[in-house]
């Protein structure tokens, strides 16, 4: 009897924390925002390499890829060669893409180490360093790989949390371009 109350009570815990994370276990996916939201600027980044600092001002009237990633998560160095080939492929078509470095773990805030991360991995786009959170939290992530899509009017019209679905994100950045 007291194995089948334990059971029962670890059974309504895990109900209990299925329903109370934020979002819901769906919430790790490809999805179209039901609203279009403005897109939360890059205030509170830390350091930019490969590019001077950006602004939503200054992306105004581009379709813009923000990624959250950091340089020690294996999903997204599997995500790293479709996000580049979508900037080799679509920046000359109007297209930014901006990678937001918000480190996991503590060694992952070092500027150089991030520097030579850049470089060995032939990264040409710009990066912001969110050592503070402060993007990250502006755009209420919770995962990395994270990649959101924004319009040219500057709002939020597509996300997509960790590994796959490359073709649909394609497929939206091509209709964001003009291009389908």
């Amino acid at each position: 009897m007291k194995l089948l109350r334990y059971a029962a009570a670890v059974a309504a815990f895990g109900a209990a924390l299925a329903a109370a994370w934020p979002g819901g276990w769906n919430n790790a996916n490809a999805e179209t925002p039901k609203a279009a939201v403005a897109a939360p600027g890059f205030d509170g980044g830390t350091r930019w390499l490969n590019s001077p600092p950006l602004t939503t001002q200054s992306l105004q009237g581009k379709v813009v890829l923000v990624e959250f990633w950091t340089r020690e998560c294996i999903n997204c160095l599997h995500v790293l060669p479709h996000t580049k080939a979508l900037y080799d492929r679509y920046a000359g078509d109007g297209l930014v893409v901006v990678g937001v470095h918000t480190p996991e773990y503590d060694e992952e805030r070092d500027v150089g180490a991030l520097k030579n991360a850049i470089s060995t991995l032939g990264i040409k786009y710009p990066i912001v360093m969110d050592n503070d959170y402060r993007i990250w939290n502006a755009y209420n992530n919770r995962f990395w790989p994270a990649i959101y899509l924004i319009d040219r009017d500057g709002h939020v019209v597509y996300r997509h949390v960790g590994e796959g679905d490359y073709d649909q994100t394609e497929a939206r950045i091509r209709e964001l371009l003009g291009k389908s």
